[in-house]
């Protein structure tokens, strides 16, 4: 019998049907327990350099039906940029567009999907990328997201609160006049300053928790509690590859949104990709049950 996917909207509706039906088992592997124990390896700058590449060959491979995908993403951007400069919020404009660094692992959950299948040799299209919506991990995922939009929302509070404490209550009047304050008065070096310092504590706190964690999900039932311990637990262990990916993933966004997000229709996914080959040189795959 021939399979039909439809149109997105339908195909979409139906997968998120098939996920509320796992909605029970999917709040059980919240808290659920690996039976095994999750091996993991030693991560190095080759491990970097081979994971982009394979990232790069599944984009390759994936192109057309991965950029239907993300592209809603540089839309998101373009919007958040104009509700910025309309709304009074020009002195939040850049704490927003930093902070897609930190739901980006949420965005590259099919992405992770897509790999998984191709790796298997798996027929793969755009449709699969949902398919984690009818899995029992589908919750932890939800919830995992929520707890990345829940440091977003503190991050850009912060950010408010440390432009009050620096240059005052009251909005800038323009792009100019902020860009005046920021490099023309001691009080905007400061915010600079300590701005970037506090967001570098937010982005290491995202990566250690999201380094391994969106993947490991996808592939394993393993509960939210152990998705994340292994994830930071990678990242303890391995700060200096774990520091650079970081890097390369800091210096690609920004690349993404310079070119006015237009970019991150092809970085997106590279990251997405090569997060998920980045994640199977660090955690070693389980051995097939053996059948007695």
């Amino acid at each position: 019998m021939s399979k039909t996917i439809g149109n997105p909207v339908t195909w979409i509706a139906g997968a998120t049907g098939r996920g509320s039906h796992y909605l029970g088992e999917g709040v059980g592997e919240l808290g659920r327990e690996d039976p095994g124990m999750i091996e993991t390896r030693p991560l190095h700058i080759s491990d970097l350099k081979a994971a982009l590449k394979s990232g790069m060959e599944d984009f390759g491979a994936l192109r057309t039906d991965v950029m239907f995908i993300v592209v809603l993403f540089p839309v998101i951007g373009m919007l958040l940029f104009w509700f910025a400069l309309n709304r009074d919020l020009v002195h939040l404009l850049f704490p927003m567009v930093a902070g897609f660094a930190l739901l980006g692992p949420v965005s590259a959950i099919g992405l992770y999907e897509m790999s998984r299948r191709r790796e298997l040799g798996l027929q793969t299209g755009w449709s699969d990328a949902f398919q984690v919506m009818g899995s029992p991990s589908f919750v932890p995922l939800v919830v995992l997201g929520l707890y990345l939009a829940v440091i977003f929302v503190v991050w850009m509070f912060v950010a408010q609160v440390l432009y009050a404490m620096t240059l005052g209550a009251e909005g800038p009047s323009s792009v100019g006049a902020f860009l005046g304050d920021v490099f023309g008065t001691a009080a905007g070096w400061t915010m600079m300053i300590v701005g970037t310092a506090i967001g570098f504590v937010f982005a290491l706190c995202v990566l250690a928790i999201s380094l391994v964690s969106f993947p490991l999900l996808v592939d394993r039932h393993v509960g939210l509690p152990t998705a994340v311990v292994t994830s930071v637990r990678i990242a303890r262990n391995n700060p200096v590859t774990v520091a650079v990916w970081g890097l390369i993933v800091v210096a690609l966004l920004g690349v993404g949104i310079a070119t006015l997000f237009i970019g991150l229709i092809v970085v997106l996914p590279i990251l997405g990709h090569a997060t998920w080959h980045l994640y199977r040189r660090a955690v070693v795959a389980r051995a097939p049950a053996k059948v007695v």
